[in-house]
Parts: structure tokens; sequence; C-alpha cells
């Protein structure tokens, strides 16, 4: 990846790149930005300043309030830094879903926050009920899709 300049920039120059205009729409511009940025991520002034001119990029123990404080997800600071891949998150969240186990009646109850035993039971027996229309054969298309909810 190259700059007009034909120079390939720095990872350094690359995460600024990233980080700097989040800053400015995250209302970091003017006179005492740097500061502000500065306190409310726990770096040091001359840090903020160095990252944001793409002279270097921060310890990645800032990551985490920088990515806060600018609204970007950490997971983009940790890749313009080079310290992951974007390929590595793609393979590692799909190993993730490949591998989860599937998500039975109880573990959606627990996650949803249900735990009244009458609410649960009304939770199942919804969940049984559209298991039963889903695989009926009277409510499937030719082409296997779709249900009852969809040809309303």
């Amino acid at each position: 990846m190259r700059g007009m300049t034909g120079v390939t920039p720095t990872r350094a120059q690359r995460f600024a790149a990233v980080v700097g205009p989040a800053a400015q729409r995250a209302g970091y511009t003017g006179h005492g930005s740097n500061a502000r940025l500065a306190r409310e991520t726990g770096m040091t002034e001359s840090s903020v300043s160095r990252m944001l001119k793409g002279q270097a990029i921060p310890d990645p123990k800032f990551f985490e309030p920088i990515a806060a404080a600018v609204d970007l997800p950490t997971r983009t600071l940790l890749v313009e830094a080079g310290i992951i891949s974007e390929q590595t998150l793609t393979e590692t969240a799909q190993s993730q879903v490949a591998s989860a186990p599937p998500v039975t009646p109880e573990v959606a109850a627990d996650a949803l926050g249900i735990h009244d035993p009458v609410s649960r039971q009304m939770l199942f027996a919804t969940i049984e009920k559209l298991r039963r229309l889903e695989n009926a054969p009277e409510h499937r298309h030719a082409d296997g899709t779709g249900g009852i909810a969809a040809e309303q």
C-alpha cells in the first residue's frame, strides 16, 4: 500500500491516518485537544502528539482508552498497529462460530435474562412451536425457504 508520493507509509503513519480523523470527529480539535485526549486515555500529551503525527504507535495498553475516546473499534487499532491482521481476526471469528456449541432454549433464556419459571416455559413453548412450523411440509416453499411468516 503506497501513498501518493510512492512511499509506503509506516505503521505509525497508518495508525495516525485512522486515529487522527476519528479524534477530530470525536471533537478533539483546536487548542488543548491533545491535552484533553491525553487526560482521557491516560497517555502523556507528548505521546498523543507523536501518535497523531504518525511518529509513534502507543503502548497497546492504551488502545482501549483511545478506541473509546475516538469512537473506533479496538480491533481497528490492533490491525493498524500491526499487532494482529484482519485475516487473523476473520479466521478466529470463523473458528469460534464453527466450534461454538448450539444455542439451547435454556442458554437463550439465560442470555436474555429470563429467569421466571413461567416466562421460561412460555419461551420454550414458543420455540418448540416455531420449530414444528418450520419443519412442517405445508409451510415450506418448493425451494426449501420461508415459512408461514415469510408468506404473509
